[in-house]
């Protein structure tokens, strides 16, 4: 029996999983625990719902990934804070209508686990659980030898919010007057990854350890700020103020994003001059010799949720997010479309 294969010869460790595991637990019990039940290692994830304050409840679920990113996180060897880039991408989609994140599961998959690595890549999925004010209640770690490059995986999550169903948020309610209030990104949060690493590492030849002028950090740290997760921003607003529209600014931009909610009865005229642009992004324009429309549909730019309110409640608005220290601006208006009119248009 000299000769006989077991799975780890064949390169998966399920011992080392299985010590991950109990690492995962503690890591888990960080989070919110309201309504979970069990502990990480089930099947699935048990989660209550308490449904004393919604009188006709609805689900609301996304997925997402972090994309290209992670190969930031590859060339620094840091992976504390790309799992906070994760949980953002998805609860920020769901409370866009208005939905309560209530938990997250992750999948991390790899070649070769790195119990060190996946512990830093937990903790970080921990922290923006905390900062969304939901529960980590499951996931999977799979070992797969041949599938990545040494010392790379992947990661994608996985969120369910509650919303009380006269309570979505769905754009219906948007009408010609309405103001568009930009909240500022923390830079390019987890999205157009792929055009970023073609400007600065294939074209300038660029490192992560390069200092570029006006960023005030090395470029790798610049491109690891994680996204900003908006949750208790927008769980703040909508209590108390009419928001009849929220939008997360991911791929395709402000151009692609903001008419996935303005009826087509109406179209968006942003003010490009309305907002400071991060350095980062006018960087990226000019090293890569980026078109204005180009930028507009594939990066942030800097706003990374869009408000859409009445008129007379825009003041009241921009004093909130003030004073929960949201850097905000008006960046623009809802008006009548024409049949033959684009639906977003910068002025």
């Amino acid at each position: 029996m000299n000769d006989s294969l077991t799975y780890a010869a064949s390169g998966v460790d399920i011992d080392k999983a299985n010590r991950l595991v109990s690492r995962i637990k503690d890591i888990a019990k960080t989070t919110p625990r309201t309504g979970v039940m069990g502990e990480i290692g089930g099947f699935g994830g048990l989660y209550s719902l308490n449904l004393a304050n919604v009188s006709n409840p609805v689900l609301v679920s996304s997925t997402d990934g972090v994309g290209t990113k992670l190969k930031i996180a590859f060339m620094m060897d840091k992976h504390d804070t790309i799992g906070i880039d994760l949980v953002a991408m998805c609860v920020n989609d769901v409370i866009v209508q208005g939905a309560k994140p209530l938990f997250f599961l992750d999948y991390l998959a790899t070649g070769a686990l790195n119990n060190h690595v996946a512990e830093d890549i937990l903790t970080g999925i921990a922290r923006g659980c905390n900062e969304a004010g939901c529960s980590l209640i499951g996931g999977e770690t799979a070992e797969m030898p041949g599938m990545y490059k040494a010392g790379e995986y992947d990661l994608a999550g996985f969120t369910v919010g509650i919303v009380d169903n006269d309570k979505i948020i769905d754009g219906s309610s948007i009408r010609n007057g309405h103001k568009l209030i930009g909240i500022a990104s923390s830079g390019i949060h987890s999205n157009g990854f792929s055009l970023v690493r073609k400007i600065l590492f294939d074209k300038k030849q660029y490192t992560v350890h390069s200092k570029l002028a006006d960023l005030g950090v090395p470029l790798g740290e610049e491109l690891l700020k994680p996204t900003l997760i908006y949750v208790k921003t927008v769980l703040s607003l909508i209590r108390d103020l009419p928001v009849h529209g929220l939008v997360h600014i991911t791929g395709g931009g402000i151009d692609e994003n903001i008419i996935r909610v303005i009826p087509e009865a109406c179209k968006a005229i942003i003010r490009k001059d309305s907002w400071e642009i991060p350095p980062i992004f006018k960087i990226l324009q000019k090293e890569g010799s980026v078109s204005e429309s180009e930028m507009h549909r594939t990066f942030n730019n800097g706003i990374g949720m869009v408000v859409v309110v009445p008129e007379e409640s825009a003041q009241e608005v921009m004093d909130r997010l003030s004073a929960m220290n949201e850097k905000a601006y008006y960046i623009g208006d809802v008006e009548s479309r024409s049949d033959n009119e684009p639906q977003t248009q910068w002025v």
